[in-house]
């Protein structure tokens, strides 16, 4: 297990769970988030799903062991796995995904994704946000822009995250301010025990804090704002704060968010169902948080920056844990008719290069990669574009980060042709290259 928290090979330590989370409790920072949903945009167009589930593989996983498997290329490239049918007529996958291939009838593979930033930062940012990164402006990520542009009722967050993305920026607001940040997920749940909930800052009270506590400190907070609109009456900080307080106070004593991490709540088959590795129980709550209705929320597991001995660690630690967790996912929302939807979306930050290296593992290659889609409208039983006999690049119906995001946020209704703006008022477009893949939508 200590393996899929490890550092990548740039340095950065991957954890599965904040220990930090966002909005404190009774802290500024969930007004200020309350304030900004409440200058939302509504989605113009005609939506087919509701939410997103990110289940991000970090550090790159190698797609081509996995979605797109080349049996008859040369040693060397080919790799150690063999292919298996699924339930997708025509669609194979790794002999390591036997679960999915169960599932595979109800989803999308998307064979012919590629970029050009072999980099874990930028290519998370570019993954992540569905915008090249830049230095000239900080992109939001699809979570900040979901909770942004989708109503969500008072007491649901609507960007939840478990897991902390490569580099900070990836998995933040952005240009939109801190105010639609996601709402971090801390502690962990197992099968096992599953009352050992996770928490969510800003939602779940701190050890040894009543409600009373939180009413009086509410008072203090509010004698100190008062103070603030004497010194400031322009102040974005202290704007409508009552009003957002009061709300922050209902997210709290929330009952539908409290039930969503109630996961003993589950029948235990469908706790087991999960398994009991990273994605595991985080998506579960994720379906719960969904159910509840939240818009977006992010999990996933580190551990696929493989370097050395890339089959080893995809048979023992990484596609056991990728296998379950993702089966289980697809298969819970469409048991519980959630999958129309809520779009499920699997991906890493880059793939990793066709030829094996002399460590028997697989570099950085963005060139060529593979994600899933399921639900919220996207065909099933579908994989979209090839790659060529060794993998190393598309070679029909290529597509790229923004061209996904462009598509997945069209199915949200949100056109990836709409604008929103900057603090200093520059317009700026959703997926500044991005374009719909039709191919995709059933």
């Amino acid at each position: 297990m200590a393996d899929l928290f490890r550092t990548d090979c740039e340095g950065f330590h991957r954890r599965n769970f904040l220990q930090i989370g966002a909005a404190g409790a009774l802290g500024l920072t969930l007004p200020g988030i309350l304030a900004s949903e409440a200058k939302a945009k509504e989605s113009t167009g005609k939506a087919k799903a509701k939410s997103v589930i990110l289940v991000w593989l970090a550090g790159g996983p190698a797609t081509i062991d996995m979605w797109d498997n080349k049996p008859d290329a040369p040693e060397g490239i080919r790799g150690e796995f063999k292919s298996i049918s699924t339930k997708a007529d025509g669609v194979q996958f790794a002999e390591t995904l036997p679960k999915m291939a169960e599932q595979a009838d109800k989803v999308s593979v998307v064979r012919s994704l590629y970029h050009t930033i072999p980099s874990h930062g930028p290519a998370t940012v570019f993954m992540t946000t569905g915008n090249k990164p830049t230095a000239a402006l900080q992109y939001p990520a699809m979570g900040s822009l979901a909770a942004k542009l989708m109503k969500t009722e008072t007491g649901i967050p609507p960007f939840v995250t478990f897991m902390d993305l490569r580099g900070g920026q990836a998995g933040n607001a952005g240009y939109l301010g801190t105010g639609y940040n996601p709402f971090q997920v801390e502690g962990s749940a197992n099968a096992k025990d599953p009352k050992a909930a996770f928490r969510l800052r800003g939602i779940s009270l701190p050890n040894n804090v009543s409600l009373d506590d939180l009413d009086k400190k509410d008072k203090l907070l509010r004698s100190f704002d008062d103070g603030f609109r004497k010194l400031d009456q322009r102040s974005e900080l202290v704007d409508g704060l009552d009003t957002f307080h009061q709300q922050a106070l209902e997210i709290l004593r929330s009952d539908r968010t409290k039930k969503a991490f109630d996961l003993a709540s589950e029948p235990a088959k469908v706790r087991d169902s999960y398994g009991t590795g990273p994605l595991g129980l985080s998506g579960l709550a994720a379906r719960r948080l969904v159910q509840a209705g939240v818009r977006f929320v992010t999990i996933g597991m580190g551990g696929w920056d493989t370097h050395q001995k890339t089959f080893e660690a995809h048979k023992t630690r990484l596609m056991p844990n990728l296998d379950t967790g993702l089966a289980a996912l697809v298969a819970d929302l469409d048991a519980n008719g959630m999958l129309d939807s809520t779009i499920v979306m699997c991906a890493g930050e880059f793939g990793r290069t066709p030829k094996v290296n002399k460590n028997a593992g697989r570099d950085h290659w963005a060139r060529s990669m593979a994600c899933v889609l399921a639900g919220g409208g996207f065909k099933r039983g579908y994989a979209h574009g090839t790659t060529d006999a060794s993998g190393m690049a598309p070679d029909r119906d290529p597509c790229t980060p923004d061209d996904i995001a462009a598509t997945v946020f069209g199915q949200l209704g949100i056109p990836h042709t709409t604008e929103l703006q900057t603090p200093t008022g520059r317009p700026v477009q959703l997926f500044r290259e991005g374009k719909v893949v039709e191919k995709l939508i059933a």
